[in-house]
């Protein structure tokens, strides 16, 4: 406790005491803590070290590095990482309580801390909070004023809240329970009075119980009804036991997933014998699932996202908050697509920073493991290789269930704001394939929601040479005001354009986007002199069918195969298919941008337009304008 920061100190000491909170100063009452500390020297070479203060609320390890002055808060180096330098651990607030935190993580049996940088005096200071989960780098979380957020008391609403950012339990009967969905599918619209985004959490929960069955830990006829012991609760049980069994890590990912699916225990109407039913409508719902919804998706070995496409099914019959929220679910056969034009070798690692319902991820995966060839490619690939972000709690909820249901991949899902990461951090993944369906429309609340800024924001995130690829709206590589053209700028200075490749109008049928596939290469700035291939794949093979919606039909591999063949230069095509030009950050970035007509007429072609002429003239000439074609005629 270095003298100059005794003041400091003193005040901490106060704040903790008004927040009826006891940490010990300069070590941990812990043995197991202290014993970590006995190796935790701030130069790295194993001796000891100590916090000014450390110790434990319920489960969370609590760590606080004070300084006397504000510039000794934090240091980050140039692309805006905590330095963990010894020099810097030990001149640093935040760099040494992160430092001592990681540390007692690592030796210890603890999951969670909460690490304070303090710099400053009481009427002048900072005190911020990061919480560190052992696996991941660490979350910054609000600069706060005391500790009173941290105490037994109120610890684990500041958990909820601010760190797995869901509902309390408070909060979530506060909100309103919508009414049954018009038009939704007969299981779900008529017994459980759910919100929209609760409809899918109470399947993927369900689906996630049901695999419980192999081991005999979970049945359908448990479902009795029982008033002591709900349907939900049990399911909970199952729940529980399976993302144990699943290895879900960090503990905040399984604290997040549990948290989701506690509207499964906790709804009234859903663990109440329905009179019509003559069963709960979790036994209902549960009973179609395993019979209609499960099987499927345990024994079929395709890149289906089938969670995906069951969720997409919701918003579109209830018209809830999807397109509000600018959620587009990407169609199975673009995801499929996506993984072609990757071209995804066993080594790759693929980040999906919008991931929704796991569906690039899914089909990257099964892509990747049919390359693999022994069974440590297949392992790595599911636990180290696949990567996602997704803002919305209940798509992450969805997408960690999907891979779970799909064969693993979700130890690297995490639940977070994308546009607000440092994409230099994000960099250190090592991600040599970006693939994104971004959130739509939402530039027009605010400019820096816009999609060229996700895409911009994923190629400063991968490694260098990673190949990137999206599908937005068409208008996005048009740039549409001043903010989106100096994006593109920046894009082209920073990256570069391979090309874009002009969809279905159908792909997202009752939408009404109008989508591309951009690809791009990270970090490596755009030749002047690049040829880059603006395709147009509006005629895919897929059409829309009445009361279906987008169907396959039988001609859509062989068009995948050529778009395909084109792409990888196996084939030229057309300027009708395909344009080959180099590009400006100005131009539209669009197939309809540098389409020329460069095909030679057929004869038939030549004969009708010599027709047309004819008719054309003769026309004329009974309407008594035969001057028109006469040869002294000059209308210049």
């Amino acid at each position: 406790m270095a003298k100059k920061e005794i003041n400091t100190d003193l005040w901490v000491n106060e704040l903790l005491k008004e927040a009826d909170i006891q940490l010990t100063p300069q070590g941990c009452e812990i043995k197991e803590i202290e014993e970590a500390l006995k190796t935790a020297s701030k130069n790295g070479k194993g001796n000891v070290g100590f916090p000014e203060y450390c110790g434990v609320v319920k489960d969370f390890v609590i760590v606080i590095e004070d300084k006397a002055t504000i510039d000794k808060q934090e240091k980050l180096n140039e692309k805006g990482i905590l330095e963990l330098n010894p020099k810097e651990v030990k001149e640093y607030a935040l760099n040494g309580a992160y430092f001592y935190a990681k540390h007692i993580l690592e030796k210890t049996n603890y999951k969670k801390a909460i690490a304070f940088g303090i710099s400053g005096d009481e009427k002048r200071h900072i005190i911020q909070p990061i919480y560190l989960d052992g696996r991941e780098y660490f979350m910054r979380l609000p600069q706060v004023e005391s500790f009173i957020s941290f105490n037994v008391e109120n610890i684990d609403e500041y958990y909820t809240r601010e760190i797995l950012k869901d509902f309390t339990e408070d909060e979530k009967t506060t909100k309103e329970i919508v009414k049954d969905a018009e038009e939704l599918h007969e299981y779900l619209r008529n017994y459980g009075n759910l919100r929209d985004q609760e409809k899918p959490l109470v399947v993927s929960g369900i689906l996630l119980a049901l695999r419980e069955m192999e081991y005999g830990n979970f049945s359908i006829d448990l479902l009795t009804g029982d008033n002591t012991k709900t349907d939900g609760k049990k399911i909970m049980d199952a729940i529980d036991d399976n993302l144990r069994r699943a290895r879900v890590s960090p503990e905040t990912k399984k604290d997040k997933l549990v948290n989701q699916f506690k509207i499964i225990e906790d709804t009234p109407k859903l663990n109440e014998t329905d009179p019509v039913l003559g069963k709960t409508p979790l036994k209902y719902y549960t009973e179609f699932l395993y019979n209609r919804l499960y099987k499927s998706i345990r024994y079929n070995r395709t890149s289906e996202d089938y969670l995906g496409r069951f969720y997409g099914e919701f918003m579109s019959y209830s018209g809830g908050d999807g397109q509000t929220l600018g959620i587009v679910l990407t169609p199975k056969h673009i995801c499929d697509l996506f993984a072609d034009l990757a071209d995804l070798q066993t080594d790759d690692l693929v980040f999906d920073p919008c991931c929704g319902t796991g569906g690039f991820l899914i089909a990257a995966m099964h892509k990747m493991l049919k390359k693999a060839k022994t069974d440590s490619e297949r392992k790595n690939i599911r636990t180290n290789q696949l990567h996602g972000i997704e803002l919305q709690p209940y798509m992450f909820t969805i997408a960690t269930t999907n891979m779970i249901l799909r064969g693993d991949g979700k130890s690297n899902l995490t639940c977070d704001d994308f546009l607000k990461k440092n994409p230099n951090e994000l960099q250190l993944k090592g991600a040599t394939v970006g693939m994104m369906n971004p959130p739509y429309s939402q530039g027009k609340k605010s400019p820096e929601l816009c999609e060229l800024n996700f895409i911009e924001q994923l190629l400063d995130s991968l490694a260098e040479g990673a190949r990137c690829i999206v599908i937005v709206p068409q208008s996005s590589m048009t740039g549409k005001n001043n903010y989106e053209k100096n994006i593109k700028k920046n894009i082209y200075k920073n990256h570069t354009l391979e090309g874009v490749i002009t969809l279905n109008t159908n792909t997202f049928y009752g939408v009404g986007t109008n989508p591309c596939i951009a690809v791009f290469t990270a970090h490596e700035p755009h030749p002047s002199d690049k040829v880059c291939k603006f395709i147009n794949f509006e005629d895919d093979g897929y059409v829309v069918q009445k009361h279906v919606g987008l169907v396959e039909t039988e001609s859509a591999k062989d068009k995948k195969q050529h778009l395909l063949d084109v792409w990888k230069d196996k084939i030229k095509a057309t300027t009708k298919f395909c344009v080959e030009t180099t590009v400006e950050p100005d131009d539209e970035w669009l197939h309809s941008f540098y389409y020329f007509n460069d095909e030679i007429p057929s004869e038939e072609e030549f004969e009708k337009t010599i027709a047309d002429y004819l008719t054309f003239e003769f026309n004329m000439i009974v309407h008594k304008k035969g001057q028109l074609f006469r040869k002294d005629n000059n209308n210049e």
